[in-house]
């Protein structure tokens, strides 16, 4: 016998003998019937199964031909995107994920990132029936998508929204997925944390992490609990080899529920309760300038006037610490607190201000869109090419997180490989000026980039920053 091991089995007898009997068996339960031997969660998953599906997004892209780079060829053989060389010029990429089916007329949700840019949407049933599907509703922010089943008799298998909420640290729960495309698996573990709201992955970071095994594939499948319940929709993995690492995170069903009502109430953008006022994160030194023990809660930086946290008198300095008496650690437990309230009435919020402990009631309504969107990818030759920008209101501006600009028009997408990606535009950069023309409106920006010029001099604002650029034409 190794001698380590010699000198350590003397000491477990002892420690086992120190310990009374009663005590060993209350740490240490067996199974007292031939029934619990088989305790299984089977039946969980026979309820659930069904309406966990395999997502196949089609996205058609050009095939690159270098020979198409040369203007000679490209003389006789038509522009890079087009045919080429006798036969069509684009390949199809296929991507899969998994979602859950949430209603009996065949209503899905899944992940944005496994539809997004997708030409065309497969859904595969656990049956092995397969359909089209339409996307009713696709959010950024949150990574979720909502489709919709084309066909079938509209009686499909679904799964109950559970609340998140009911959830505790250390509950059993189940993600089930098609990871690696290996096809429908299950894998068991416990709720390892919930309100993570430092994952960067979402703009409404609070998610529930679990040991569970997730993969890639298992994206938009369900994380489900002891009852059957969705908790979760997986959407995340932290890992340094691709693989299961034991951290997954899963957009809680709460959060879901917001995005799926809009959806089916035939909203192309979600509805959600609008603050109107930027957020701080509070460190250790600013919590000790501020005398108030631990870094928690959301400091508010900057209130939009005539918006719900205006009317309800929030100010610039007010330290956010509940909503509804449920405490917040940072601004995205708030985010996640706040934006998940129904919209109408209000919500009570705890602030903290110069000392004192105030409650404030917030109206609880969506952002509005008092300007038309009136959306434009600008063209022609200007640094500014291949941008899409919109006109500024509320909902726009709160949909871009860019709350501390009163002028000018945003930027909503910026296309890969454009003069405008070339600069390093970004969606939420907001355009204030071009060659000396303020820019109020997105025909003013159009206008102004139609003319061609030697020398660019634009005007921008970013993440509260103002920024002038000379670029030439």
């Amino acid at each position: 016998m190794n001698h380590a091991l010699r000198l350590l089995v003397p000491a477990l007898v002892i420690a086992a003998l120190a310990v009374p009997a009663p005590v060993l068996a209350q740490q240490v339960q067996v199974p007292r019937s031939r029934a619990e031997i088989g305790l299984t969660f089977a039946p969980v998953v026979a309820r659930t199964a069904p309406a966990i599906v395999n997502v196949y997004a089609l996205k058609n892209r050009p095939r690159a031909n270098p020979m198409l780079d040369d203007p000679f060829f490209r003389r006789f053989f038509g522009a890079p995107g087009g045919p080429g060389f006798g036969g069509p010029n684009d390949r199809v990429q296929r991507s899969l994920g998994s979602g859950v089916l949430v209603d009996r007329s065949g209503v899905v949700v899944t992940n944005n990132h496994v539809v997004e840019g997708a030409d065309e949407v497969r859904i595969s049933l656990a049956d092995k029936r397969e359909f089209d599907a339409e996307i009713l509703l696709r959010d950024p922010r949150t990574d979720l998508a909502v489709l919709k089943l084309r066909g079938g008799k509209g009686d499909f298998p679904f799964a109950e929204l559970g609340s998140s909420d009911d959830l505790a640290v250390g509950d059993i729960v189940l993600a089930i997925g098609n990871p690696f495309g290996v096809g429908q698996t299950v894998t068991q573990g416990i709720v390892s944390a919930l309100a993570r709201t430092q994952a960067g992955i979402t703009d409404y970071g609070f998610f529930i992490q679990t040991d569970a095994a997730i993969n890639p594939g298992n994206s938009g499948g369900a994380l489900v609990d002891g009852a059957g319940r969705v908790i979760g929709i997986n959407t995340a993995i932290f890992s340094r080899s691709g693989g299961s690492q034991g951290i997954g995170f899963a957009i809680p069903a709460d959060m879901v529920r917001v995005v799926l009502q809009s959806a089916l109430s035939g909203s192309k953008t979600v509805r959600r309760p609008w603050l109107g006022a930027n957020l701080q994160r509070i460190t250790a030194d600013i919590a000790e300038g501020l005398d108030i023990g631990r870094p928690v809660g959301a400091l508010v930086q900057s209130v939009v006037r005539g918006s719900p946290a205006d009317q309800a008198g929030l100010r610039s300095g007010d330290l956010i610490v509940s909503v509804a008496g449920q405490e917040v650690d940072d601004p995205d437990a708030f985010g996640f607190r706040f934006v998940t309230r129904p919209l109408g009435g209000s919500v009570e919020i705890g602030v903290v201000r110069q000392g004192r402990q105030l409650s404030l009631n917030v109206p609880l309504v969506a952002a509005p869109e008092t300007t038309p969107r009136d959306e434009i990818t600008l063209s022609g030759r200007s640094p500014l090419t291949g941008a899409t920008v919109v006109n500024l209101s509320p909902a726009v501006m709160e949909e871009m997180r860019t709350l501390d600009a009163d002028k000018g028009v945003v930027i909503a997408a910026v296309a890969e490989g454009s003069p405008a990606d070339d600069i390093n535009l970004k969606a939420g950069d907001v355009i204030l000026e071009v060659n000396g023309v303020p820019i109020a409106t997105t025909a003013d920006l159009d206008n102004a980039t139609r003319t061609p010029s030697r020398i660019w001099r634009i005007t921008l604002k970013r993440g509260g920053r103002t920024i002038s650029a000379v670029l030439p034409g």
